[in-house]
């Protein structure tokens, strides 16, 4: 963090030469876990998780921001019944699960202090109550530390209905081997092969600004080559595009999550049939590239 005028601001990378400042007016928790910075505190839009300077979730829009990496998925599987998770430490992507009717969700996170914080000061997601019981397994989710990458070999021989990617945003330069590889084409093409039959893989896949969208058209291009049928969802209230797989071809996704939305067992708050038809054309210079 820094200071300026008195107060202390965390510079967040927005791209080449280009960086936003987040006034944090407490600090509930700083500290070096052994994979990243973090910092939970208080800002303009509540209380808020940074890790390396990077904003993962603040009170006022994370639910914004995880219904638009669920509410497709739930959608455009066809069944919720079993939930991987990667990443994603706040325990909001788990929790959204079951509220989808999922009987079984695996939470699978490498770094357990952000999960631990997280649960402990973050008004969303996991308490320490339900972090207990999901560590124990008592109830639908349980959540293993470990490195998503291993974890797909303790796959269920049935699949899973859905898989979900929720990581910070891919580093464009590739300076982070680690966290980067779970980004990659091998892993995409790991988590296809969990799948059952009719199941999707979710993936946060970067921001569709014209500054910034280096990372998403990678990601687009690695899930067109994996994929059969390939559903962007670029969220019209954040700034944050998320990618959706099924091997199966699927003529007009739009439409089948349109006819599975009245029939979801988890109702959104954040998206409604128009969302839906407004947020699933990806940018131009997504679509038209080179």
């Amino acid at each position: 963090m820094i200071e300026i005028d008195g107060h202390r601001w965390i510079k967040e990378p927005m791209g080449a030469d280009l960086q936003r400042l987040w006034r944090v007016d407490e600090v509930l928790w700083e500290g070096d876990t052994p994979y990243q910075h973090v910092v939970i505190g208080r800002t303009g839009q509540g209380v808020s998780l940074f890790c390396d300077n990077d904003r993962q979730s603040t009170e006022f829009s994370q639910l914004v921001y995880h219904e638009a990496m669920m509410v497709p998925a739930f959608l455009l599987a066809a069944q919720v019944e079993r939930v991987l998770v990667i990443g994603s430490s706040e325990g909001v992507a788990s929790q959204m699960s079951v509220a989808a009717g999922a009987s079984r969700v695996d939470h699978v996170d490498i770094d357990e202090l952000c999960v631990r914080k997280c649960a402990e000061l973050l008004p969303y997601g996991y308490t320490p109550e339900d972090l207990a019981r999901a560590e124990q397994g008592d109830g639908p989710i349980k959540l293993h530390f470990a490195d998503g990458w291993s974890f797909l070999d303790q796959a269920p021989p049935e699949g899973y209905d859905i898989v979900v990617v929720d990581l910070p945003d891919e580093r464009a330069d590739d300076s982070d081997g680690q966290h980067n590889r779970l980004y990659g084409l091998e892993f995409l093409q790991r988590c296809q092969s969990v799948l059952a039959a009719g199941g999707v893989v979710a993936y946060q896949a970067g921001c569709p600004t014209l500054w910034r969208n280096e990372t998403l058209i990678r990601a687009y291009n690695r899930f067109r080559s994996v994929f059969d049928t390939v559903t962007y969802f670029g969220s019209d209230e954040h700034e944050w595009a998320f990618l959706f797989g099924r091997v199966e071809q699927i003529d007009d996704p739009t439409n089948v999550m349109l006819e599975a939305l009245p029939k979801s067992s988890y109702r959104p708050q954040t998206i409604d049939d128009a969302t839906l038809i407004g947020a699933t054309v990806p940018p131009y210079s997504v679509r038209n590239q080179g």
